[in-house]
């Protein structure tokens, strides 16, 4: 045995050690923006679905008293109904901004921004579902918007997700808390 070359220290892997499994913690991360996402997405076409059903173009509807009203409309546009004529472009930015949100939700380490990633995703494609499969036409649909408030634009589900998302994706930025969930140092 005194023959025997001494070895090199095994590193984990091939010491026998299991590798270290995925973090649970990015799954939980990953989950909660998912079901976010699928949420505001759900909860986005069934009340689209609901307004058309219930709605009549021009007639709106007073929920509580004038500070909400349905007031249902197809918007050809983005936010308060600017870019009409670019229909296909707004597609193509919302459905890069989704592929976008899926891939860097890998990296989340937060549930704030979670959140935020799964209220954009969800608002994102809901709209997104609209211009592709509403008339006129796909990529040219018409976005349903049925919410109005006092001195507004008439909104949706999805567009109430969006602007949530981005307050919270100021306020985790402000708080200095970083897509990974680490904090930035301040001086």
């Amino acid at each position: 045995m005194g023959d025997a070359e001494p070895t090199e220290p095994a590193d984990e892997s091939s010491a026998g050690s299991p590798p270290s499994p995925p973090s649970t913690r990015s799954w939980k991360w990953i989950g909660l923006f998912g079901g976010v996402g699928l949420l505001i997405l759900l909860l986005d076409q069934i009340t689209k679905a609901l307004a058309l059903a219930h709605l009549t173009p021009g007639e709106p509807v007073n929920v509580i008293g004038s500070l909400l009203k349905f007031n249902l409309i197809r918007n050809p546009g983005a936010a308060f109904s600017l870019g009409t004529g670019y229909t296909p472009y707004i597609s193509a930015v919302q459905i890069t901004v989704a592929i976008g949100v899926v891939y860097l939700s890998r990296r989340l380490g937060s549930a704030g921004w979670a959140v935020a990633f799964g209220l954009l995703f969800g608002g994102a494609v809901g709209n997104i579902i609209d211009r592709i499969f509403r008339e006129p036409s796909a990529f040219h649909g018409h976005v349903v918007d049925f919410l109005q408030t006092p001195h507004w634009a008439i909104f949706n589900v999805a567009d109430m997700a969006v602007t949530s998302a981005a307050i919270l994706l100021v306020i985790q930025t402000l708080r200095g808390v970083k897509l990974d969930g680490t904090r930035e140092q301040r001086r």
